[in-house]
């Protein structure tokens, strides 16, 4: 703690003019940074293999849209020494951009007094409420080495508790308060560096986010012997110090849909108000109140006959496995599961144990397999990856069909489910995202092929209320073991373009685009 009685004026002022000059070189270095010389080796590629080879060479990472700077476009430029910023110009073909430097990043964007329609632009604020002003970020996540989507990564304000995930194509959107524009966003994932950046940095655009592959030492996969199921057991006997006991309020953004084909056919979304009750207590105590949804029908005549997903937000409370504590993560002597430890991953630059679990052979029911994620140092469960046994799926399809259509033959071909927890500004963690893919062949009386019905629904945590959280009255409670696409509900247009949501893949898009008029719209 800095002293501040007995110090003399002279020394305060003295103090204060370190500060000073200390800020004018830390900008000076900003600039200097631009002209520091790079070389351009490799002299033809794409603007995104040009552009990483200067990141290699300079330490910085690119953020901008891509849609200012077209990441394939063939380029050849002449060999040579640059200052970091005519290489910049040179290979982006665009000289009038406007160059941004942040801790390790540089940020391409137009400049203010160019226009460009593909710019996102602040909307009007004039006649808001303070609180109510918010601006975007948008963009996609990548790996860095492979080039390929991020999917469902945290994107996460830091010191609050605003979040969303990304989506199967690693897209993210968030919609944030003025307020908090100088605040910073976490973007991680599992076996990934963890990034922060300055949310002013992205106010109101479109960024592309790599993020580097984080390797475990050598010597850590060496030396180190852990026994999974102690694992397993800490990670238990420590529940109450990770996960709230006392009730929550999450609002969640909530989608459900089905597929045949690959086919979107019915899509339902939502904004949920979950109350959260503790660790402690099981989920028939968790209650659900429907906030807002709407629901695209794109049904063709022949598709009337399929089934349709039942239970879907009930399956996401269930999947709360910290709470409702399923058998494969209470390891005992009569434990109809074997566990092997499967090394060591990383998560917010955090180490976590990798735990795989598979029934044991001699048992013939469907049971589940799959991965844990625990924390080596405070022993939270991050993450859990588990589907229905592959070898034995079939056998399980009863179980997850409450009533079919005559004259359909279903068999389950997978059921696979993915839970994420992250830890709020409390320091207790809670449910991030729950996604489930159930798919099944089908095959109609009557005819020579089959087909594929895919039912999938997932759940994010947009936000975290802790403080006068009381129990939602019966009279507002979402009955959750029902069909959740056919709850009465008033659409509202303009009510989505604040909220925070997973961002469509682009089928969902289509479907959403292209047959928004069939919303239906209930009373």
């Amino acid at each position: 703690m800095v002293q501040t009685t007995n110090i003399s004026f002279s020394r305060f002022l003295f103090t204060c003019m370190l500060s000073a000059i200390f800020a004018v070189n830390i900008q000076a270095e900003k600039q200097d940074a631009l002209d520091n010389t790079v070389r351009i080796i490799k002299n033809r590629g794409t603007v995104y293999e040009l552009l990483k080879d200067i990141s290699e060479q300079s330490g910085y990472l690119f953020i901008y849209d891509s849609q200012i700077i077209e990441n394939d476009k063939a380029v050849k430029i002449a060999k040579g020494a640059y200052s970091l910023r005519d290489a910049i110009y040179l290979i982006t073909g665009n000289d009038q951009l406007h160059i941004d430097l942040s801790g390790t990043y540089i940020l391409l964007r137009l400049k203010a007094t160019q226009t460009d329609e593909n710019i996102i632009r602040p909307e009007e604020d004039v006649g808001l409420p303070e609180e109510d002003i918010r601006f975007t970020i948008k963009g996609s996540l990548y790996d860095r080495q492979t080039e390929e989507a991020i999917l469902f990564a945290s994107v996460h304000i830091l010191n609050t508790s605003i979040g969303t995930v990304t989506n199967q194509e690693g897209n993210f959107l968030l919609n944030i308060p003025d307020s908090l524009q100088n605040y910073s966003v976490k973007f991680s994932h599992i076996g990934y560096e963890s990034q922060e950046i300055t949310l002013n940095l992205l106010k109101n655009g479109y960024v592309n986010i790599g993020l580097k592959p984080q390797t475990v030492a050598l010597q850590e996969v060496v030396v180190t012997a852990v026994n999974p199921e102690q694992v397993l057991i800490d990670m238990l006997a420590n529940r109450t110090l990770n996960y709230a006991s006392e009730p929550a309020f999450l609002t969640s953004f909530y989608r459900e849909g089905v597929e045949h084909n690959d086919r979107n056919i019915d899509l339902a979304e939502s904004v949920l108000q979950v109350y959260k009750t503790g660790h402690q207590k099981k989920s028939d105590f968790d209650q659900v109140k429907l906030i807002k949804k709407r629901r695209i029908v794109s049904r063709n005549e022949t598709d009337t006959i399929f089934p349709k997903i039942r239970s879907g937000v009930q399956s996401c409370l269930i999947l709360d496995i910290v709470k409702e504590m399923p058998d494969f993560i209470v390891p005992d002597n009569e434990t109809q599961y074997k566990y092997a430890y499967a090394g060591k991953n990383f998560i917010d630059d955090r180490p976590v144990h990798v735990i795989s679990f598979q029934q044991k052979e001699h048992f013939r029911e469907p049971l589940y397999c799959g991965e844990l994620f625990i924390e080596t140092g405070n022993k939270a469960l991050v993450e859990a990856r588990l589907e229905v046994n592959p070898k034995l799926v079939n056998k399980a399809t009863s179980s997850f069909i409450s009533k079919k259509p005559m004259g359909l033959t279903m068999n389950l071909l997978q059921a696979k489910y993915i839970v994420s927890y992250r830890p709020s500004d409390n320091g207790f963690y809670y449910s991030n995202h729950i996604r489930g893919d159930i798919r099944f062949k089908i095959r109609r009386k009557n005819r020579l092929f089959t087909s594929q019905l895919h039912f999938w629904f997932e759940m994010a945590t947009c936000d975290i209320d802790t403080k006068n959280v009381k129990s939602i009255p019966p009279n507002e409670r979402l009955t959750t073991n029902r069909i959740f696409a056919e709850t009465k509900s008033t659409y509202d247009k303009n009510f989505w373009e604040y909220f925070n949501i997973i961002l469509p893949e682009e089928n969902l898009k289509h479907a959403i685009i292209h047959n928004l008029h069939e919303v239906l719209i209930t009373e």
